[in-house]
């Protein structure tokens, strides 16, 4: 079997990740990790502490190593751990030991950041809390920082769905 090539898209709130990966999966015909915290917080009605974001990380960890196994050649993976990571510092100005063990340890070939020229939309289950321009831009920058810093291959996507989409699939399939 293939290596599996692990694609993280990333960026702040309300930039397309989530449509951004399903269609990447569709396209390069694989599944794709959902946001972990998505359910999660809709089962506890969007209340949540520090230690909720622990059992966030533990299942998005969980659900990528799951699906990692069901893949073909790729797998999307709609955030990792450095989103909670920023989110864990902040809200509440610390980050969880097992977190930033876990983002050490766990690796990925290609990161697809989402710019935030698309326009803020508040969530149906009103999960998303940053919808201020200067917000947008302050994440950004930070996971602009990271994937820079990362050390692996990655893309700036804009643009609208389909700009998005193909920017990205140029990038995923140049990957060597």
């Amino acid at each position: 079997m293939d290596q599996i090539k692990k694609i993280v898209v990333i960026g702040p709130e309300s930039t397309g990740k989530s449509t951004l990966s399903a269609a990447l999966a569709e396209r390069l015909q694989t599944i794709w990790v959902k946001e972990f915290a998505r359910e999660y917080l809709v089962n506890k009605k969007n209340i949540y502490d520090q230690q909720d974001l622990l059992a966030i990380a533990k299942g998005q960890v969980e659900s990528e190593n799951q699906y990692c196994q069901q893949a073909n050649k790729y797998l999307i993976c709609d955030t990792d751990l450095y989103v909670l990571k920023v989110w864990s510092e902040h809200k509440y100005g610390t980050v969880a030991n097992w977190i930033l063990e876990q983002i050490a340890i766990r690796k990925y070939d290609f990161y697809v950041l989402c710019d935030i020229d698309m326009p803020w939309i508040a969530d149906e289950d009103a999960q998303r809390e940053h919808g201020d321009p200067e917000m947008r831009f302050y994440f950004y920058n930070i996971y602009k920082d990271i994937v820079q810093a990362s050390g692996i291959p990655w893309i700036n996507v804009s643009g609208n769905e389909a700009e998005r989409l193909e920017q990205s699939l140029a990038a995923i399939r140049a990957l060597k």
